[in-house]
């Protein structure tokens, strides 16, 4: 794929989301070079700035597998990775894989889990695989994880260690949209029937990773 290619695919990406999500382009544009740069994005920001919805937008509007895992204090490294299950009429256990295994994973309000779940994430954060039991199981490509977690309210939360922020290569706030936008979220609600606005793929999983691939090729 050639960088002008590149660069109007993910235009188009950009684009899509924005018909379900209102906010500003140039915080969009910085999740869609993390996604493509085959990094990790956090969205730090007060509830209902639209995280869980941008989230799954561009998971939608990539064509990928998305899946959701709300993090609390009861959460287990298990819950996350997955476990091995004992298999009755097989007499043997069996890995039934966790929700990490998507290719967009949303870990919502990641800092209310204990460090040890956290910790869950980081080697499949850095190697895209995990490993449980001794066991090490591949994760599907392209894999992203995109964490959100409230600045504000620190009570019964858990700090990122440093470890687990190096782990994402963009950090940014979506932000409660201006007057304009306010007035665009209530017409956008008016004219359609579902809850939740939707979006349509604009490309698939190969795409992607070829999408990924076009950065390498660009000369700085």
């Amino acid at each position: 794929m050639s960088i002008p290619d590149a660069s109007a695919t993910a235009g188009a990406v950009v684009d899509e989301v924005l018909s379900a999500v209102v906010a500003d382009r140039r915080v969009l544009e910085e999740v869609t070079a993390g996604l493509l740069a085959r990094g990790h994005v956090l969205l730090e920001d007060v509830p209902g700035t639209g995280k869980t919805l941008t989230a799954r937008s561009f998971a939608t509007a990539l064509g990928l597998e998305f899946s959701r895992v709300q993090f609390t204090p009861d959460l287990m490294p298990a819950d996350v990775t997955g476990s091995y299950v004992f298999d009755e009429d097989a007499g043997e256990f069996r890995f039934t894989p966790g929700p990490i295994f998507a290719n967009v994973v949303l870990a919502d309000e990641i800092n209310r889990a204990p460090p040890k779940t956290q910790s869950a994430l980081l080697e499949a954060m850095e190697e895209g695989q995990v490993t449980v039991d001794g066991e090490t199981h591949d994760l599907p490509d392209p894999f992203c994880v995109i964490a959100t977690q409230n600045p504000v309210e620190q009570e019964g939360t858990f700090e990122l260690p440093e470890a687990q922020r190096d782990r994402f290569m963009v950090k940014t706030s979506l932000g409660y949209p201006d007057e304009a936008g306010t007035r665009e979220l209530i017409d956008r609600r008016a004219d359609r029937d579902t809850p939740s606005p939707t979006v349509d793929p604009v490309t698939d999983r190969e795409a992607v990773r070829e999408l990924q691939r076009v950065p390498e090729s660009v000369r700085v």
